[in-house]
């Protein structure tokens, strides 16, 4: 009895990230599938090709970590959805000769929920949480060339069941002789569930590929940014498994999808506008979050993202909002500075 409503609560907590991964009700660890920059978020949710001064761009790619990353440290927190809070911490060390080292946590909590048994019946409150730590390094390979590495212990806790595994991200940033245009390519999320909820076996990460780009423009103020996300996912379909608790959730018609809309929904497309290095404002579309999370009668601006950034005194703010369903919409709010100047 209780181990059926353990794995309806996991079921239903995982729908969310389900919906955004390529095993539809299959996805283990959400937290792993979140992107804790605020920056990032608004520019799509996946850039990794993207180069600045902000050591939460680490926590996504670890070739992004440079001598430029010394002693920064950011820390965010975004309100979630449907009361689902999360946040990091994190901090960047450089070694002359060595290379940059970081670390810091994500840490989702689902908040306090209602216990009931089979028949309904209220037996109490439980709650359920997802932490992952961030273990990373970068070198520089060349003036162009950079490569980086992190290891992310992740934990799960839903009531009295534990979850834990390891993931790993692998990463190269190439920074052109100009200073505007900057590429990189991330396999992200490659790992092994180590134990489980319960009995069972096992289970591998889904590990995503991808490939990106930025460029800023020479003669005016703005940077355009472009991802490829999932390219080891072909056409990103995906069945939901027959279950025994009444949990249905739509299939999505990729089946039916011609070429061209279905290469679209591996892209991640941003723009910035950045008139100095104090102050930016930025907007992202997902096209695959748009096609999979919309509601037919009425689009809207499900799908797209936006955000800005500013510098007062020493400290770097950041925010941005990102439309996952015409129900919701998620906030992220992030602050960086360097220890160095206090």
């Amino acid at each position: 009895m209780r181990l059926k409503r353990i794995s309806l609560i996991i079921s239903v907590l995982l729908i969310p990230f389900s919906l955004l991964g390529q095993h539809g009700g299959e996805t283990l660890f959400g937290v792993l599938q979140l992107t804790p920059s605020a920056r990032i978020n608004a520019l799509g949710g996946h850039q990794v090709g993207l180069y600045d001064n902000d050591p939460s761009l680490a926590l996504f790619n670890p070739a992004m970590a440079d001598s430029s990353f010394h002693k920064n440290v950011s820390v965010g927190f975004s309100p979630y959805i449907a009361d689902i809070n999360y946040g990091y911490g994190s901090l960047a060390w450089n070694q002359p000769g060595l290379g940059t080292f970081f670390a810091g946590v994500n840490h989702l909590g689902y908040g306090d929920m209602i216990m009931a048994d089979v028949n309904g019946e209220i037996q109490g409150n439980f709650t359920a949480s997802e932490t992952v730590v961030f273990l990373g390094y970068s070198k520089k390979l060349s003036s162009h060339w950079t490569a980086g590495i992190t290891f992310k212990p992740v934990m799960s806790t839903i009531e009295s069941y534990n979850s834990w595994g390891i993931a790993v991200d692998a990463g190269v940033h190439y920074r052109h002789a100009n200073g505007r245009f900057h590429a990189g390519a991330l396999l992200r999320n490659a790992g092994r569930q180590i134990s489980t909820y319960a009995d069972g076996d096992a289970e591998s990460l889904p590990p995503d590929l991808q490939v990106g780009f930025s460029v800023k423009l020479a003669h005016a103020p703005f940077r355009f940014s472009v991802t490829g996300r999932d390219l080891l996912s072909g056409s990103l379909d995906y069945e939901i498994p027959e279950n025994d608790f009444g949990v249905n959730v739509s299939q999505p018609e990729s089946a039916n999808a011609g070429f061209g809309n279905l290469l679209l929904r591996h892209m991640v497309f941003g723009v910035e506008f950045v008139p100095s290095n104090n102050f930016y404002v930025a907007a992202g579309l997902n096209p695959r979050r748009r096609q999979e999370l919309k509601v037919d009668s009425k689009v809207s601006s499900v799908g797209y993202s936006w955000g800005f950034g500013f510098r007062i005194y020493k400290f770097h703010f950041s925010y941005s909002s990102a439309r996952y369903h015409l129900a919701s919409s998620s906030n992220h709010f992030s602050i960086t500075t360097n220890i160095s100047d206090f």
